[in-house]
């Protein structure tokens, strides 16, 4: 019998990365759910080789579709994990989870999950980068995602607590990187500007959860720099302060991209929109 646990992965045009991602789901033995998106590769072709479920609704925003994914594929089990296609379990998160889900303290709404950065085969270990937690695996009945537009969380109703083991987040094709992030900025530009109340997402509190600072120290701190001002000042502090300088040649271009380049370029479609 599969453990009390579904899986639940995002596709869309993913044949470079979902077959990593699937089989390293295949030690936990739980069901997984695979919503796809209208992939035009080989992504489908790749999933026929194991045994998921696919499903397909059309995208709007990544919170709307992982919710629709929970809410949608006639999940029965009391656990989900939410995973993108280009991520991978370690081998120690999966003894952990099968762990947690086996013992299951009724007192557990869910768990935090550290996610390590793998960029051009180089482990992105310094820079304030790794780890950075995230909810990922919650009980069905306690947890979804927020309702913004990019840089979206789970939000889980009860005490989360840290799992060992990484989820691994694997970049080797800097062409999709740029397009993703270059769509991305767009979206995070429109999320600044909206000014979302909803009360369907993660409240910044500095003394909180890793989640929550990450959320208060973005909204009360960085939002308040001027634009332009700002994402050099992040870049100058990831890389000298918090030592990505350590990273080598390679962490020298994700952390220059990942903090320099793709905040600037939120910047530029700000500072448009506002033109406009």
């Amino acid at each position: 019998m599969g453990l009390n646990l579904t899986a639940i992965v995002l596709t869309y045009n993913e044949e470079l990365n979902i077959e990593e991602c699937i089989r390293s789901l295949l030690p936990v033995n739980c069901r997984i759910v695979v919503v796809d998106s209208g992939s035009e590769d080989r992504t489908k072709e790749i999933l026929k080789k194991f045994k998921v479920e696919m499903y397909y609704h059309e995208f709007t925003d990544y919170g709307s579709q992982r919710n629709w994914a929970q809410s949608n594929t006639e999940i029965n089990t009391d656990w989900v994990l939410h995973l993108d296609a280009d991520e991978r379990l370690t081998k120690e998160l999966c003894t952990s989870i099968i762990n947690v889900v086996n013992n299951d303290i009724k007192d557990i709404a869910g768990y935090l999950i550290s996610r390590r950065t793998v960029f051009l085969g180089k482990f992105i270990r310094y820079g304030g980068h790794y780890p950075v937690y995230h909810n990922r695996l919650f009980r069905r009945s306690k947890g979804m995602c927020e309702t913004r537009l990019y840089d979206q969380h789970f939000i889980v109703d009860g005490t989360v607590k840290p799992l060992r083991g990484d989820i691994i987040d694997i970049t080797n094709n800097l062409r999709n990187w740029f397009n993703r992030h270059m769509k991305w900025a767009e979206m995070e530009a429109d999320q600044i500007l909206l000014k979302n109340k909803s009360p369907n997402l993660v409240k910044g509190k500095f003394s909180g959860t890793p989640i929550q600072r990450r959320r208060w120290l973005k909204t009360n701190l960085y939002y308040n720099m001027p634009l332009f001002v700002r994402c050099l000042v992040y870049f100058m502090f990831r890389y000298f302060v918090r030592l990505g300088i350590l990273d080598g040649y390679k962490g020298l271009v994700f952390h220059f991209l990942h903090a320099f380049w793709y905040r600037f370029r939120v910047d530029v479609h700000i500072l448009h929109k506002k033109l406009k």
